[in-house]
This record gives C-alpha cells, sequence and structure tokens, in this order.
C-alpha cells in the first residue's frame, strides 16, 4: 500500500475521531429493535447529505444504500460494498454512562451502533479519496441483522448489490474477545448457519396425584428434547460443526397441576447444508412419532434463518496481509470457528466476501462485557481501528 495514502488515512480518522464518537454515543442512546429504524435511517441519511454522498433510503423499508463515485468512475462500474447492520436488540441496559439507551428494555448491545458510526466515519474518508479509488464503493446501511429472515436477504431482493454491481464485499464486527488495536479474521468457513426451532406440545391436563388421567405434556416434553440431542451425537458425521440447544421450555401447571400445553424453544447451527436440511426433517419427525406414543400432540415450526457464513479465501487472504502491513502481524489474528451466525452469510452467497472482527476489549477501563450483555460497550479507539479497516479494503 501506498504509505503516503496510508498516512493520510490515518491523519483524517484522528481528525474525524470525536464526530465519530459523536455517531457511536447518539445511536447508542437511540436504539431501534429490527425492523423498526426508522429514525435510525433518517438521522444516517443527515450525515450522508452533510458528507455529500449520494443515497437512496428505505430500502427494504428502513435501509440505505449509497454510492461513493470518482469522475473517473463510469455509472456501470462494478463496485465493493461495505455493509454496516443498525438494529439493536430487545435488552435492558445497566451501563451507569451518559450516551446510556434513553429507549428502555432497547440496548445496541451487538455493537450496531459501532458499524454504523465506523462506516459514516470511512464514508467520508472514501469520498475525499473518490478520485483516488480504482473501484467506486457502495455503503449497505442494512436493518434488521438480529431477526429472521435477516435484513441482508432483504436488501438482496431489494437489489442492493445491483445497479452497479457489487463485485466484493466487506463487513466487520465487534469483538469483546480482543484488546483495542486487533482484529481478526478467518478464511473459508466461519460462522454457522441458524435455525430456530419451536415445538408445542399438546396433552391432557389434570391432578397430579391421577397422573394415569392425564398425558404429560412435561414428561413427553423432556423425552423429546433428550430424544433429539441424539441427533446430533448419532446421526451427525462429527466433522461437521453441530449444536442443537434448547433454551425455553414452558409448562404452566404447578406442585400438583399436570399442564395440557408445554412450549419448547431451541436453535439449530451447523456448517453443511446438506445436513442442515437432513437434520431439521429428521427434528421435526422424532418430535412428532415420540408425542404420539404418549398419545399427545407435538406441533414443530422451523423458522429458516441464516446459512452459514464463509470467506472468500482469496479476498480473505489479500485482507490479511493489507492489515498486517498496516497494524503489524501480532495485531491480525486468525480466528477459529464459531457456531454464532450472521446474516452478512447471505451476501456471502451470493459474492466473494470478507467478514472481520475488531477489538474492543479495555481492561483497564473495565470493559470486558461480550456482546447481548447489558453491561456491553467498546472503548472508542476501536472506532479509529475500524474507520481505518474499512477504507483499507477499499484502497
Amino acid at each position: 500500500m501506498n504509505q503516503s495514502k496510508q498516512q493520510y488515512v490515518t491523519q483524517q480518522t484522528e481528525l474525524l475521531f470525536n464526530k465519530v464518537v459523536g455517531y457511536r454515543k447518539h445511536l447508542h442512546m437511540h436504539p431501534e429493535l429490527s425492523y423498526e429504524e426508522y429514525n435510525t435511517m433518517e438521522y444516517i441519511s443527515k450525515q450522508l447529505t452533510q458528507i455529500g454522498i449520494p443515497h437512496e433510503t428505505k430500502i427494504a423499508d428502513t435501509g440505505i444504500v449509497a454510492i461513493i463515485r470518482g469522475n473517473h468512475h463510469s455509472k456501470d462500474q462494478e463496485c465493493i460494498g461495505l455493509r454496516a447492520d443498525i438494529d439493536a436488540l430487545p435488552i435492558l441496559e445497566m451501563n451507569d454512562v451518559p450516551y446510556a439507551s434513553t429507549n428502555k428494555g432497547v440496548m445496541h448491545a451487538c455493537g450496531h451502533d459501532v458499524h454504523t458510526s465506523v462506516l459514516l466515519g470511512a464514508a467520508e474518508i472514501l469520498f475525499q479519496l473518490k478520485d483516488e479509488l480504482k473501484d467506486p464503493v457502495k455503503l449497505i446501511f442494512q436493518p434488521g441483522e438480529e431477526k429472521n429472515p435477516g435484513g441482508a436477504s432483504l436488501m438482496i431482493k431489494a437489489g442492493c448489490l445491483d445497479n452497479p454491481k457489487v463485485k466484493e464485499m466487506y463487513a466487520l464486527h465487534v469483538f469483546p474477545d480482543l484488546p483495542v488495536g486487533q482484529v481478526g479474521t478467518k478464511e473459508g468457513l466461519y460462522m454457522a448457519s441458524c435455525d430456530e426451532v419451536y415445538i408445542d406440545i399438546i396433552g391432557k391436563s389434570g391432578h397430579g396425584a391421577t397422573p394415569h388421567e392425564t398425558i404429560d405434556s412435561i414428561l413427553v416434553g423432556a423425552e423429546i428434547i433428550t430424544s433429539l440431542q441424539q441427533i446430533v451425537s448419532r446421526k451427525c458425521d462429527p466433522k461437521i460443526p453441530c449444536v442443537l440447544n434448547f433454551g425455553h421450555f414452558e409448562g404452566l401447571g404447578t406442585t400438583n397441576v399436570v399442564p395440557e400445553k408445554v412450549h419448547i424453544k431451541g436453535t439449530f447451527r451447523t456448517m453443511n447444508e446438506e445436513w442442515r436440511a437432513k437434520a431439521l426433517k429428521q427434528i421435526i419427525k422424532q418430535a412428532e412419532l415420540i408425542a404420539e406414543a404418549h398419545g399427545a400432540k407435538a406441533i414443530v415450526e422451523i423458522s429458516k434463518g441464516y446459512p452459514f457464513l464463509e470467506n472468500d479465501v482469496d479476498l480473505t487472504r489479500k485482507f490479511v496481509v493489507k492489515a498486517n502491513a498496516w497494524l503489524g502481524k501480532e495485531n491480525v489474528h486468525d480466528l477459529p470457528i464459531r457456531l454464532t451466525a450472521e446474516d452478512f452469510s447471505f451476501y456471502a452467497q451470493e459474492i466473494p466476501t470478507c467478514f472481520f472482527r475488531i477489538g474492543v476489549r479495555n481492561e483497564e477501563k473495565g470493559i470486558v462485557h461480550g456482546v447481548h450483555n447489558a453491561r456491553f460497550d467498546i472503548d472508542h479507539e476501536a472506532l479509529k481501528v475500524g474507520m481505518q479497516m474499512m477504507v483499507m479494503a477499499c484502497l
């Protein structure tokens, strides 16, 4: 990379830092849930307008697509895509900070306020460099990453990868496991598919002292949960990463009342589409047969979620080479696979992509909590690294 250009980007990052921290604090104070990000969309649009970047709002209802194009770029020239997600989570924030959420019960606990702020900062630097960019850059501010069917799938259906065509795409994510100043990624398979499993067991209620007169939905539900674990342990090829976990079991009886219904909620995650389809069918069949054997009924609903995320090998290697040169090899990590899910995977099914993570941890400041935690926060110095990596990816 041209050293003078790197110095320029670093200088601009420093100059824009306070402005971008302001973006993050505003967004953190005013979080909105998935597919409800109307005020967030308007705020992003206002900042893009002030920078001078042309854009369209209301893509997939609350998304934004912007384009940075130099004078030497043709209108239909293929471009590089940069994505930020903009939605928050239904979590009551526990942080005692001036920029804590003012929308009670809603919080940017997964760092999407950070992603959005980073992309706005990177966009301003790229706009300054637009006549030096080899390719145009498309900015995608995407709703609904946290909730099925995934805002990425809706943005793709709305044409965000076309006109002009996106030839490659990058996204970042906050990573509390890494200290601020460091980044990480992984070429090839990285994150899992994610499907939601909902099971309703309908039995026959009655007195706990006369179980023979009931059809015990609690017992049936427990047997189903135990049995379904064998799908992973005995049906799945051990070389395929796979998780089936149930986090909700609700049967509203009491000490002496067998409830009629039990509600079970869980998640199924894996990294193989053929096995994914087969396992989901097996989950439905097995639950129904076990319930039937007890004289009960199982109603199984699968909410199809995101596919697995696979980083393009060549694109990721190029990113790592540039990141090594920028940050130093000691600050760039090869991350292990993980069975969390990310709807950026929908883009990865269409075009070459690189999904990477930026460290936000600072133990001296007590910034140690993970994402989806009511005390999640970041060291704002991470915004600089995020901006630099996003700009770097386009140079």
